[in-house]
C-alpha cells in the first residue's frame, strides 16, 4: 500500500490505492506539513482562508487543532471562475455555507489559503482574485489535502497531503463525517 505522500507506482496500485484513499491519513500528512510550517513563523501568525466547501472544513479543523488563536476565513470562488456562466453559483448547506466571510483585515495580512483538491488551477486563481477584492495581502501560501495532478495553469500548493494522479475522467470527492473527520471517494466525472 502507498503512503499518502506516494504517487501510485503501476497501474494496478494506481487502481487498487484510488478505490478508497484515507482521508485521515492523507490530513495527518498535511497536518504535520501546517504545523511545521507555522513553526517557522515567527513574525506574526498568519490567517486561514478556507474555499468553500472542502476546503472550508479543512481550514476550520486546522485552525481548531493548530491555531484556535488565529483569524479565520472563507470565501467563495464562484464569482471570479471562468466558468461562471456554466457552473452559475453551487450553494451549500446551513447558514452562510458557500458565502464569502472575512471578519479580518486582509491588506498586508498573510494568508493560508487551503483547499481539499488541486487539478487545474482555476479554482485557486478564482479565489485569489475574491481574496484580492478585500484587499492587497502581504503574502499567499496554498496548502491543498490532495494533487491530482491536470494543471493548467502555473499552480503549486507549498503545503500537500498527498499527490495522487488521476484520469480526466475521474475526480475526488470529499465528504466531512459526522464525528468531524474525512473521507475520499473517487467519481466519473
Amino acid at each position: 500500500m502507498n503512503t499518502p505522500s506516494q504517487a501510485p507506482s503501476s497501474p494496478a496500485d494506481s487502481a487498487a490505492a484510488l478505490d478508497a484513499p484515507d482521508a485521515e491519513a492523507i490530513y495527518a500528512v498535511l497536518k504535520a506539513a501546517v504545523a511545521a510550517w507555522l513553526a517557522g513563523i515567527t513574525e506574526r501568525r498568519p490567517a486561514l482562508v478556507g474555499i468553500h466547501t472542502g476546503g472550508a472544513w479543512l481550514a476550520e479543523r486546522l485552525h481548531r487543532e493548530l491555531c484556535p488563536d488565529a483569524p479565520l476565513g472563507f470565501l467563495s470562488s464562484a464569482f471570479h471562475r471562468d466558468d461562471f456562466a456554466h457552473r452559475g453559483l453551487r450553494t451549500g448547506t446551513g447558514s452562510g455555507a458557500g458565502k464569502t466571510r472575512i471578519e479580518f483585515e486582509v491588506a498586508g495580512a498573510d494568508i493560508l489559503l487551503i483547499d481539499d483538491i488541486l487539478y487545474t488551477g482555476r479554482t485557486v486563481r478564482a479565489a485569489i482574485n475574491e481574496l484580492y477584492d478585500y484587499g492587497r495581502p502581504r503574502s499567499v501560501e496554498l496548502a491543498v489535502l490532495l494533487d491530482r495532478g491536470g494543471r493548467e495553469l502555473p499552480v503549486q500548493a507549498g503545503l500537500c497531503g498527498a499527490r495522487i494522479p488521476l484520469q480526466r475522467d475521474q475526480g475526488f470527492v470529499l465528504s466531512r463525517l459526522s464525528e468531524g473527520g474525512f473521507s475520499l471517494t473517487v467519481e466519473r466525472a
